[in-house]
């Protein structure tokens, strides 16, 4: 499926984007400051996105503009989460993307994406140096949890969200 929107296109991850994810990714926690080790900075499979949204009740969400690899951001059934529950994973814009409303539709796209895939909650984990981030989380409907639910293995997040989506 393809969302296209003046120059904004959103698509499914493919195998060719996995490097230009990777660095979007790791680009982002540099401009931040934020803690590489115990957060998908380090996370082997950053560099493998492609092949890790294979898993059933997945899905990886790219946004381009103009053609351009600008953000992503997805769905994914990380191990030990509650029944009916799935992580908003990978959510990362390059700045020059920020402002355009890609986020939004990348975020939008994911919340549909597990409403579809029949999940009740989304369950997020972020960091204090993306409060931007955090702050478009809440105006999505995600509320503050007081600890970490699952096993994602990224144990340097100390932000914890979740939202429910029988709403929608």
């Amino acid at each position: 499926m393809y969302l296209i929107m003046e120059n904004i296109n959103i698509r499914k991850v493919k195998a060719t984007d996995n490097e230009a994810l990777a660095k979007l990714i790791r680009d982002t926690f540099e401009e931040h400051q934020a803690p590489k080790e115990g957060t998908v900075y380090s996370d082997p499979t950053t560099f493998a996105l492609s092949e890790l949204f294979t898993i059933p009740g997945s899905v990886l969400w790219v946004g381009e503009i103009d053609g351009v690899v600008s953000g992503c951001c997805g769905v994914y059934p990380t191990e030990g989460l509650p029944e009916g529950c799935a992580e908003l994973v990978k959510f990362y814009l390059k700045p020059s993307a920020r402002g355009k409303g890609l986020g939004k539709l990348l975020m939008s796209e994911s919340i549909k994406s597990a409403k579809e895939f029949g999940y009740r909650d989304l369950y997020l984990e972020s960091l204090p140096e993306f409060s931007k981030a955090v702050k478009m989380y809440e105006n999505m409907g995600f509320k503050l949890l007081d600890k970490p639910l699952g096993n994602s293995g990224h144990h340097s997040c100390t932000l914890w969200m979740i939202r429910n989506l029988d709403a929608l």
